[in-house]
């Protein structure tokens, strides 16, 4: 009974020894964030706050447009992740299920644009964006990813979650009437729920933390989203007032903690059995 008990006792100890290094950084963000500026870097650090100060937090709201910041990037996320969960899935079933010329060639070149990264892109989608007028507007951080890089990942994803459904269930449905669509929407697609809720977090967390589009297209303070205002938080000489920041990022990390614990029980699931194997 011993020895029964003592080895699982040991591997759960490891794993909190572990766990420090990744939740202590985490842990200081949010504690300082209710510290004083002076409490913050001081020596030896507090793993608590000597009084609870709210006074960050309120001047996030009162030094910039941080309500509006915070909403366009979850209403730029949100739509990212359901145009993103829409093209993937219709275009990995297309590349897994029908037959058609230059298939694979066309599979090929989709992956071939996961090797280009985003800075090699950047100047030639500006020019179009700017031609098209929709510099200073949301459109370029919502359209791009949704037909750029995020859907040729989440292709892949989907793809091989399609090639390993077996094809009898689908054959089933022919026989009963339906057609591919019908075959589509109510066969395939509710089996692939733990990949869409894996790609549906990768996708919302990617979007999320999208940096340098929003910097490029945007030049109003109103339309920013959370990753470029959180270096707006500085004084007169440009110094970061690190309690306005780390108030900030810890209000920002609030939606992808919510959105992965509520899609967490699929997320191992879908990278398994829907996006990394066949």
């Amino acid at each position: 009974m011993r020895r029964r008990w003592l080895r699982p006792g040991l591997v759960y100890v490891v794993l909190l020894l572990l766990l420090v290094p990744f939740l202590f950084p985490t842990w200081w963000m949010v504690t300082s964030s209710f510290k004083l500026p002076s409490e913050i870097f001081a020596f030896p650090p507090s793993l608590l706050p000597k009084a609870l100060d709210l006074t960050a937090y309120q001047q996030v709201f009162e030094s910039s447009p941080f309500a509006e910041q915070y909403f366009n990037s979850l209403y730029i996320a949100v739509l990212v992740t359901i145009g993103t969960l829409i093209v993937a899935s219709m275009s990995g079933y297309a590349l897994a299920r029908l037959r058609f010329p230059g298939q694979n060639l066309i599979f090929i070149l989709l992956l071939t644009g996961l090797l280009l990264p985003d800075e090699v892109t950047l100047v030639p989608l500006y020019q179009l964006v700017r031609m098209l007028g929709l510099i200073d507007t949301h459109w370029p951080l919502i359209i791009i990813p949704v037909f750029g890089g995020q859907s040729v990942f989440g292709t892949f994803v989907m793809r091989q979650f399609f090639i390993s459904l077996p094809s009898e269930i689908e054959d089933a449905g022919f026989v009963d009437g339906l057609g591919r669509i019908g075959v589509f929407l109510r066969i395939s697609l509710p089996m692939a729920l733990p990949s869409l809720a894996a790609l549906a977090i990768l996708s919302f967390l990617n979007s999320w933390n999208l940096f340098l589009p929003p910097l490029v297209y945007l030049s109003k303070p109103q339309l920013y989203t959370l990753p470029v205002a959180l270096i707006q938080y500085s004084d007169i000489y440009g110094q970061p007032l690190w309690n306005l920041r780390l108030a900030a990022t810890t209000m920002s990390v609030v939606p992808v903690l919510i959105v992965f614990v509520v899609l967490q029980k699929y997320f191992v699931a879908g990278i398994v059995e829907g996006g990394l194997k066949g």
